[in-house]
């Protein structure tokens, strides 16, 4: 495959995402920042520990072993920077939700996004364990309404995976099964609210569930591979406890099974570079959208891959660019992207500027 013929496959993505019909943000279980960097395509083009989380049929790409002891990841929008950070607030400012409605109420409009992760886990060819821990927050002082809107969501999770191949691993099928707690808010309170704390707020309980994942690798060339996730199988409750941090609080809501599909292809463009290339649809079944056009469920996404010590990566976000890069050492790696999220509407669409950095020590 020529060059020209790789700009010319991903410019078909890119047109093929062209369509607008937006609907709020949806909370994933897991985003990465290799994810994020390509625009938000993973099914296809996972090949490492995150498998356990991205689809776990990709477990059976895995050549080695590794034991990730650390990969703190963080993520922050637009407005935490240009608001917090040049306005030298105190960093524990960035998780009160008391502390954020007073200093949002100055910056009306202003969508206040800051996540955390870590990820620790033990992987070999088609097996993996792990665990996960996410802190997700989303705030905004509505001027329309004069209303504050708080977002929130805690996961600890226990997983493990499992992969069978089959016919020489041209057929993947994988499954990982996971042990979650989850806190989570979703509300909108009025501006004038005092004392707001999360212990107060919070849905909270735990519960089990499995997703399953396929992948089907042509033996061709350019290893074309069409790949499958069903997430939350027969839908996740989470009715088997309180959880760790809060006490008689009520349970989040239930999330529901959803189905993602991939492609990717990966020509070999010399002796020492590759290049990948994906798109991906999620929700296929429409169990949180309405209108199966939603361009926030599409991406598409490129990672060029030299030497396997660096790469970079762009796509196409929901309708907004992406890029990454990665600089990959025996031990250690260090990546970076940049992604648009939307969280308007169909009617007024809405840029959610995000950067990830992720630093990983695996051996």
């Amino acid at each position: 495959m020529k060059n020209r013929d790789v700009l010319i496959l991903f410019i078909i993505l890119l047109i093929l995402t062209c369509h607008k019909a937006f609907s709020k943000e949806r909370y994933e279980f897991y985003n990465g920042v290799r994810q994020l960097g390509m625009g938000g395509v993973a099914v296809a083009t996972v090949n490492d520990e995150t498998s356990l989380m991205l689809n776990p049929a990709a477990l059976g790409k895995l050549r080695n072993e590794f034991f990730t002891l650390a990969d703190p990841e963080l993520e922050v929008g637009d407005s935490v920077y240009d608001y917090f950070v040049d306005n030298d607030y105190d960093y524990s400012e960035l998780l009160s939700p008391q502390d954020i409605l007073n200093n949002l109420i100055s910056a009306t409009d202003q969508h206040y996004h800051l996540k955390a992760q870590v990820s620790p886990s033990f992987v070999v060819p088609n097996f993996g364990i792990g665990v996960l821990g996410t802190w997700n927050y989303d705030a905004e002082v509505l001027s329309a309404t004069d209303e504050f809107e708080i977002r929130y969501r805690n996961d600890y999770a226990a997983m493990m995976g499992y992969n069978l191949r089959l016919f020489d691993g041209r057929i993947k099928i994988g499954v990982t099964g996971r042990y979650v707690t989850r806190a989570e808010v979703d509300e909108k309170l009025p501006t004038s609210s005092t004392n707001l704390e999360f212990k107060d707020l919070v849905n909270e309980g735990t519960g089990v569930a499995a997703d399953i994942g396929m992948i089907l690798t042509g033996p061709w060339t350019y290893l074309p591979s069409l790949a499958a996730v069903v997430r939350d199988a027969g839908n996740t409750s989470y009715t088997l406890g309180s959880g760790f941090m809060y006490d008689s609080r009520p349970t989040p809501d239930t999330t529901k099974q959803t189905l993602d599909v991939g492609f990717s292809v990966t020509p070999i463009l010399g002796k020492y570079v590759r290049v990948q290339i994906a798109g991906e649809y999620r929700d296929v079944m429409d169990a949180y959208e309405t209108d199966s056009n939603a361009i926030r469920k599409t991406h598409a996404g490129m990672e060029f891959n030299f030497y396997d010590h660096f790469f970079l990566r762009a796509g196409y976000n929901q309708g907004y660019w992406a890029a990454g890069f990665e600089v990959a050492f025996q031990f250690i790696q260090i990546q970076a992207a940049s992604s648009g999220e939307e969280i308007g509407t169909a009617d007024d669409p809405r840029e959610d500027r995000r950067y990830v950095f992720k630093f990983a020590f695996r051996f």
